[in-house]
Formats: C-alpha cells, structure tokens, sequence
C-alpha cells in the first residue's frame, strides 16, 4: 500500500538538478518516494472524520505496479535522509483505469480546497504548491515559444529544451500585488465578483513589466477602487500556486477616501473600522460578512490591521 509521508520539509539541492547521475541516482534508490498529481490535483491519505490529511508518497515499484511513468519525474528535493522526493504529473483519467486505483490513488482532492480546509499542514501544503505550480508550467511549455518545437524535460523539471532551436525555458513565476489600504482608523476592502456570497478581501493586481511595487499598488488600487496610496510597505510574501503566483503582500497608506469602483473588476468595495474587520476575522459579523481564511495572504494581512494597537 502507499506509503504515508510525514510533514516534510526538503533541501530543493538547487546546484544539484543539473547533475544527470545524480538525479537518475535518486530517481532509482529504494528511497525515493513520488507524490502522485492527477489534473494537478494530489492523492492524499486523511482519517475517517477528515478533519487531517497528508500527502500521498509511493514507491517507484507501487508507482510501476500502478502503471504510471516516473522517467520524467519532478524533483522536489531531498529530505533529511537523503532520500529523493518526487512529482508525478499524470491526468485523473488515467489514474481512474490504473489497476487497483479505488483502493490506492483515492482520494484526489483539488490543493485550494485542502487549504481552505485547514486539514493539512502548512509545510505539506508549501510541498504540494511547489509540485502543482511546476506541473502546470510543463503542462503549458510543451511546445517551444520562438519555433515551436517540440521541448524536452531537463534538470529533474526545472528546464526544459527545445529539441529544434535549442532554446531553454524555465519554470515561470508571475509577481502579483496584494495590497491592505488604510487611512489609519479604516481599512478597503472588496467583494469580487467571483468570492462567494458576503466575503470581502484585499485588492490584488499583477505586477505588469516595467513596473516596480509601489508603482503597480497605486495603480491597481486606483483603477479598481479610484483611491489615490501614498507611502506603500511591504509586509510579507506568498507562493500561490494557482497557477504560479508570487502574492507581495504591502501596506498602502490612502490619500483619498472617495470611492469610484471599476464594476468589471469588484462588485462592491467599503472602507471597514477595524472594530467590524475584528468581527469578520471571527466570523461573528452581525450581517455575515467574512474574509478570507488564514490559508491566504490576505487574512495575514487584514490581520496586521486588526491587532494594530
């Protein structure tokens, strides 16, 4: 039967994904042990009340049994043992006809719902990120950009190359802002279109070439919301996978207080006292509103604004 991981947290051994024998090493030692990705989605173990859950690791003989490949594995790194660690990317239609897959490649559960869950460690969910986000990019660089060639796997999936042109790409990773604007007694946020019913946020925006930070803050709240932000802090930062995001979590101090929102962006925006922003983050608003859970960069930092003393 598959094997149960523990929490993990693994040296990604960056200098060492260009050594072939190595990798093929690792890839074949007993110890190696593969996390099993269906539409991008992982196999986990949970207990019967599902209120934990971890990740799936099986071995390259269970994975050979199952039928699935492993010649083209990602690499995640090596746990304290030494041991390999892997990503197997396959779709969840071939997992369903895999021999044995009831028993074995169940459950799949979607990585945002394990998230918003609250079910799985954050170190897990960080390791299960790291995999989804690199799968992902694979899925869409199969084909070479400039000549369109066909590219090929290297690095344990950290490059690829094209076959025709010689041309390399590598994993991308798409800088977003996501900003908590305050006058200092308030603080904005907004309800997408797509949130679900009652759940406010922070604004969010990408970071477009060209641009620094601040400059992509000012902007994104401005257009979205018509605010003017002057100082603008950076606070904290979040890998997020979905599909290969990096959240730049910043303060904005506003300059204006005058909404006028772009509705093909945010349904509805207000400026919130930090009291009715404490009863959100408790889920005890007298009109249900929420924020989003502590799974995402956002509750970190509405958050920061509540315990401002």
């Amino acid at each position: 039967m598959p094997t149960v991981g523990a929490t993990l947290l693994l040296d990604r051994l960056g200098p060492k994904r260009s050594d072939a024998e190595f990798l093929k090493a690792k890839l074949e030692a007993a110890g190696a042990r593969f996390l099993v990705l269906a539409d991008l989605k992982p196999v986990i173990r949970s207990n019967a009340e599902r209120t934990s859950a971890k990740l799936a690791w099986f071995t390259r003989q269970e994975l050979g049994d199952l039928g699935l490949p492993v010649a083209d594995a990602l690499f995640l790194g090596v746990d304290g043992g030494g041991n390999g660690h892997f990503a197997v990317a396959v779709t969840e239609h071939r997992t369903r006809h895999a021999p044995g897959a009831i028993e074995k490649l169940r459950p799949i559960v979607d990585l945002r719902s394990l998230a918003m869950q609250g079910v799985m460690s954050p170190d897990e969910l960080s390791l299960c990120g790291q995999a989804r986000a690199l799968a992902q990019w694979h899925e869409n660089a199969r084909c070479c950009g400039h000549c369109g060639g066909t590219t090929l796997v290297k690095d344990g999936g950290w490059r690829r190359k094209c076959w025709a042109c010689g041309l390399e790409w590598f994993p991308r990773t798409d800088p977003v802002v996501i900003m908590l604007v305050t006058d200092g007694e308030r603080c904005l946020l907004a309800h997408e279109h797509r949130f679900g019913d009652k759940m406010f946020s922070t604004l969010a925006g990408f970071v477009e070439p060209g641009e620094d930070v601040e400059h992509a803050v000012r902007r994104e709240v401005f257009e979205e919301a018509g605010i003017k932000v002057g100082e603008v802090k950076f606070h904290s930062s979040q890998p997020w996978p979905f599909p290969h995001s990096l959240m730049l979590g910043c303060i904005g101090r506003a300059e204006t207080t005058t909404l006028s929102i772009d509705s093909t962006e945010i349904a509805e925006a207000r400026w919130f006292p930090r009291k009715d922003v404490k009863l959100m983050l408790e889920r005890r608003h007298p009109d249900g509103l929420t924020v989003p859970g502590r799974h995402a960069i956002a509750n970190t930092l509405i958050r920061s604004f509540v315990e401002v003393s």
